[in-house]
């Protein structure tokens, strides 16, 4: 059994009595050095932390096996924290928590925020792009500092989003004696460095030449950089809606173009996942930019012709054919790769594609649609509509095994 002991930066003062028999009950002490200068002397070996710390993480647990292991966290470890960690690689029965108060429930307390009314975003081993995604009007959000350099770095960041006017407030040293706090506007914010432990309370103003970007799928197309290979707004929301996506699931946008779809699934809840496939260099460039600029710089993009660039994927729960439906095996390929439950839906706007489309709707059904779209433009001194091309629609919803 391991057990994670979170500490704040009160230290020893701050521990409940049966987070201190803990620490004082072990064989190996682990965490980082200043974790570990927070707590007195006892017979235990001390260990800290190595860098990197995940990869080398399994072999240190296979070491000090069998002994009375101890490992200290910052705040709540679950959140976060080394003790979600544990809990992956070692099972939850294998580690107790002894928690902390967390970095959030301190800020909040200070701020008066309700925590259940906040979003939070990690910048720990995460890219800053990731915080654009969460930027929206009038949210609250805390972001988890990763270094000294976090906070002027969240603030360009939320200048160039259109989100200037807001509100900062770095929190140092939560529940500890050299507690403080300072304050501004991402568009006044100062250069300088904060405490090594910080958060960063934002509250979300958008500048008045500014446009919010929604999280519900349907863009407007001048978010994107592209080369005219886009999925149309209007059609990109259709598409969406029909790929349906859920919490932790992964898709594959296959030719991807300016690599839409994938951006607004992965907008859609902060745990899914896309992998975006193209064949093109220049539009591969693209994508990894849309991506990095509108919060999902996670986003994995592969550079390759389908489908032989779908090999050694992850198994997706939804697919989505942009492009190149009429490429030998493709559709084969994808469909074969869905889980039952997964759901896969392909765009057509030629009539060779249309037909590979028919034939496939002949041979497994699901629900086939074609949508236009008309947009009013000038006539002359007058106001009429000119038609977009049609975009044919087939979706499924895969039932059985493969």
């Amino acid at each position: 059994m391991i057990t994670v002991v979170g500490i704040g930066a009160d230290g020893w003062d701050g521990l409940a009595p049966g987070s201190r028999r803990a620490v004082e009950a072990a064989d190996v002490l682990m965490g980082s050095v200043r974790q570990l200068d927070l707590v007195p002397a006892t017979a235990a070996e001390r260990v800290a932390w190595p860098s990197p710390l995940l990869p080398a993480l399994p072999a240190l647990m296979d070491r000090y096996a069998g002994r009375e292991v101890c490992v200290l966290a910052s705040g709540d470890p679950m959140f976060y924290g080394i003790g979600s960690t544990l809990v992956r690689l070692l099972g939850a029965e294998r580690v107790m928590v002894l928690p902390h108060v967390s970095s959030l429930a301190l800020a909040c307390a200070r701020l008066g925020w309700p925590a259940e009314q906040v979003d939070v975003v990690s910048l720990v081993g995460r890219p800053p792009a990731a915080l654009a995604a969460a930027l929206q009007p009038g949210r609250r959000v805390v972001v988890l500092g990763a270094g000294p350099d976090s906070p002027p770095v969240v603030a360009g960041l939320l200048v160039r989003h259109g989100y200037g006017p807001s509100p900062m407030t770095v929190l140092s040293e939560l529940g500890g004696p050299r507690e403080s706090e300072r304050r501004g506007t991402a568009e006044s914010w100062a250069e300088g460095q904060a405490s090594p432990l910080h958060v960063i309370a934002v509250e979300c103003v958008l500048a008045r030449d500014a446009e919010p970007l929604a999280r519900v799928p349907g863009l407007p197309d001048g978010a994107y950089e592209h080369d005219g290979q886009l999925t149309k707004r209007e059609v990109r929301a259709v598409s969406l809606s029909r790929l349906a996506p859920l919490p932790g699931e992964l898709l594959w946008d296959v030719g991807a173009g300016a690599g839409s779809i994938a951006v607004e699934w992965m907008r859609s809840h902060p745990s899914c996942a896309a992998v975006a496939i193209e064949s093109r260099a220049d539009r591969v460039a693209a994508v990894r930019r849309n991506a990095e600029r509108l919060g999902v710089p996670s986003m994995r993009v592969v550079e390759g012709k389908a489908p032989g660039a779908l090999d050694g994927l992850p198994e997706p729960d939804a697919v989505f054919v942009g492009g190149g439906a009429t490429a030998p095996g493709l559709l084969e390929r994808c469909w074969t790769a869905l889980r039952p439950g997964g759901r896969l839906v392909v765009n057509a706007v030629t009539l060779e594609s249309e037909a590979v489309l028919a034939h496939w709707y002949g041979r497994l059904g699901g629900d086939l649609v074609r949508l236009g779209v008309q947009r009013a433009s000038p006539v002359g001194g007058f106001t009429g509509w000119r038609a977009a091309m049609p975009v044919t629609v087939w979706s499924i919803t895969r039932k059985e095994q493969p």
